[in-house]
């Protein structure tokens, strides 16, 4: 699953967007991602994702590269606590723990029904963002 924190620039507006796959990801899944978040957001992005190695992809670091909208920015290696993101899947986990689904939909209905309950809540988008350790003035 792919996640991202869409924070307007005076930090009163947050939206969550994903995108979920039934496969291990590549490169084509973060471009596919990225072409996701451009379409929402229609001005300068500036991305701040972790060194995770999937987005180090030579495919990525192009499209990126073929992008000057994004502006990309890395976490410290080992810092999930500064990724609010992180909280959104903490968010998610939390939802379906204690939960023995007996087969992959009744997983993925679960999920989904976790992602959704932090997207369509105000209140746990703003917890994810006050919860890492980052500065947000």
């Amino acid at each position: 699953m792919l996640g991202a924190l869409l924070v307007s620039l005076n930090g009163r507006k947050v939206k969550l967007t994903t995108r979920s796959y039934r496969r291990s990801l590549r490169g084509e899944e973060v471009v596919a991602f990225l072409k996701q978040v451009l379409r929402i957001v229609p001005g300068e992005i500036v991305l701040v994702w972790d060194n995770h190695p999937i987005h180090q992809r030579q495919l990525v670091q192009e499209f990126l590269a073929e992008n000057p909208r994004m502006h990309v920015y890395n976490f410290p290696i080992c810092a999930p606590e500064l990724n609010p993101v992180e909280f959104v899947w903490t968010q998610v986990s939390e939802h379906i723990a204690n939960f023995a689904p007996h087969n992959m939909p009744e997983l993925s209905t679960r999920v989904n029904n976790g992602v959704a309950r932090t997207r369509n809540s105000a209140r746990r988008l703003a917890a994810c963002l006050a919860s890492c350790e980052l500065s947000w003035k």
